[in-house]
């Protein structure tokens, strides 16, 4: 078969199948052109997800007859020069127009400011009509019509109009962030308006435009540098999570990116403070030289490829977890709501209350089961305890200078305990309550993690060793590991085919379910284990032995007990979540409370 070049229109469509995926990558084409020609503006209209209109209007520099001729042609970009190292526009390749003109009904109107008059033309399928006069405001009108009419396979591979619309709401969303100096509106018969006002300088205020109002309350600022490269944005607290990575934010140079780097490293750097399936809240800006970094990677542009990646891995990772160690303890601010909301049972719909009561059987935070009732002979255990009274003078000797001070502390001082497993606290402004186990188990983890760096752990031996009997393959798996498992006083040896013998364990745990730890790490090693060995996840090993020794549901605690857990947590890093991300305590304002008495 004989070679011969491809038609003009035909290789304008096949660049269409790179560039041109969906609407949503259409208007970010369209959108990205726009913020190049420093738009302050901008205008998006839909119909039919984008498939049957999409209109981007801007108020920018504009285009004069020669730039519109030249726009609907391939590689024509007023944008790059002669070299792909110093890129610092959002666009740059020059197919995006001519590559929509190939496959959908393509007009564009644009003026200059200072031109009297302005000019538009059209493509149909990859033919060109004639340039003609236009009455046009400043800036420039793009509209997008019968998106693939031309290439009607494509149309089958499209989702329904309300999933296109949902993409094309999420790239605006994504380019607000980027540029809060810009105002957006997205509007259409296919959605409810949108609109995001400019903000200027005020990132943050832009932030809470698009990820709602309680992330300003949730955010901790973000700013490090290592070498050339710049990491500024925002980190939500740990306990500010969500069900998917969809509020996760990454941009390079001001290029909006999902690079599986970046959303690796955001991951990396919440180890140990998210629960499972659950998202950090993340926006992220990285600065760097346009020479460090290649974003010629996909035609798309969404993905980049740094000189350095190792460099930038650990530049995130180091930077938020600096900042949740300085300030991620804090509950996050919708703990308090979801409090507050507790209270009206008549708040939420009929469907949603539970079905069943609570007990302290079945609930999944309570592993401890009470055997005692209300009884005359159980409640004579609580004959040492001082009980509460309504009477107006001091239960104990008057020392106020002494005793409230401790209430000046960010937790606050303890004033009870309830349900043998939650400490109210009482603070300057309002009260906390603290799940016992789940802060006690962090506070351990970060004991043994901080151990884990200086020497070998200390244990404690057992009197009689305790034999777990487990499969074979387990045994095998733990005991590839037990130099790795004796750094953290866990001291372990094969005693037959399918058991192990548990010799010490790490003192700093005190009395452990060994049988309980040994299956867990069996079953933890299964999963993730690699010709590396252990060494890479001992910090993982470490948060399992953590769980096993802490605090349990159930103890009671004493008042000096309960105080000196509130004042390790608050020089802790990390104390707002236990190892498995759930939040340690949930902070009370008193004006929620004097919200709930009708006071304020």
């Amino acid at each position: 078969m004989a070679i011969r070049q491809l038609s003009e229109t035909l290789i304008n469509q096949i660049a269409a199948g790179e560039v041109i995926e969906r609407p949503a990558s259409a208007a970010k084409e369209l959108i990205e052109n726009a913020l190049d020609a420093g738009a302050t503006r901008i205008e998006i209209a839909t119909s039919g997800g984008g498939k049957a209109l999409l209109r981007v209007s801007d108020n920018g520099s504009g285009m004069d007859a020669a730039d519109l001729e030249l726009a609907v042609r391939r590689h024509c970009t007023s944008k790059i020069s002669e070299t792909l190292e110093d890129i610092r526009t959002l666009g740059f390749r020059g197919e995006a127009l001519p590559s929509i003109g190939s496959v959908a009904r393509l007009s564009i109107a644009s003026r200059r400011r200072d031109s009297a008059g302005g000019h538009e033309i059209a493509v149909a399928g990859g033919k060109i009509a004639h340039l003609r006069p236009a009455a046009a405001n400043p800036g420039t009108i793009v509209e997008v019509r019968d998106l693939f009419f031309a290439t009607p396979a494509r149309l089958k591979f499209l989702k329904t109009e309300k999933a296109e619309a949902g993409a094309i709401t999420e790239i605006v969303k994504r380019m607000a962030i980027a540029f809060p100096a810009v105002r957006f509106v997205l509007s259409g018969s296919d959605r409810t308006t949108l609109e995001f006002p400019a903000t200027g300088d005020d990132h943050l205020a832009r932030m809470a435009q698009v990820l709602g109002k309680d992330f300003r309350d949730n955010a901790i600022a973000l700013d490090a540098m290592r070498e050339e490269i710049a990491l500024t944005g925002f980190a939500g607290v740990p306990t500010f999570n969500r069900g998917n990575s969809a509020h996760q934010y990454a941009f390079v140079n001001g290029r909006p990116v999902q690079d599986k780097l970046i959303l690796s490293a955001i991951r990396g750097a919440y180890a140990e403070t998210i629960p499972p399936g659950r998202y950090p809240v993340a926006v992220l800006s990285i600065a760097l030289d346009p020479a460090l970094v290649d974003v010629n990677v996909h035609p798309a542009k969404s993905d980049v490829r740094f000189r350095d990646p190792g460099l930038v891995r650990g530049l995130i990772v180091g930077a938020i977890r600096e900042a949740l160690a300085r300030d991620g303890s804090r509950a996050a601010t919708t703990g308090a709501s979801d409090m507050l909301r507790s209270f009206r049972p008549g708040f939420q719909p009929h469907a949603q209350r539970p079905q069943t009561p609570w007990s302290a059987e079945t609930s999944p935070s309570r592993p401890y089961q009470p055997t005692t009732g209300f009884g005359e002979r159980p409640q004579a255990s609580f004959d040492g305890l001082s009980m509460p009274a309504a009477r107006a003078e001091p239960q104990f000797s008057p020392q106020p200078a002494a005793a409230e001070p401790n209430a000046r502390y960010p937790l606050g001082a303890a004033r009870a305990q309830i349900h043998a497993n939650y400490i109210v606290a009482q603070t300057e402004d309002g009260l906390v309550i603290v799940d016992q186990h789940a802060a006690h188990e962090r506070l351990v983890f970060e004991a043994m993690r901080k151990a884990l760096h200086s020497k070998r752990l200390a244990s404690q031996v057992l009197l009689i060793p305790e034999i777990v009997d487990i499969p074979e393959e387990d045994c095998d798996r733990l005991m590839q590991h037990a130099a790795e498992l004796s750094e953290l006083g866990l001291a372990i040896e094969r005693f037959g085919p399918g058991a192990i013998a548990v010799r010490e364990t790490p003192a700093m745990l005190g009395e452990v379910d060994a049988h309980g730890l040994i299956r867990q790490l069996a079953d933890e090693i299964a999963e993730w284990d690699t010709a590396s060995g252990l060494s890479a996840k001992l910090e993982y090993v470490a948060a399992t032995m953590a769980c096993h020794g802490s605090v349990r549901s159930g103890r009671r605690l004493r008042p000096e007990e309960m105080n000196a857990l509130l004042r390790e947590m608050e020089v802790t890093p990390g104390s707002g979540q236990c190892n498995h991300g759930r939040p340690t305590y949930i902070e009370l304002k008193l004006s929620d409370i004097e919200r709930l008495f009708g006071r304020s």
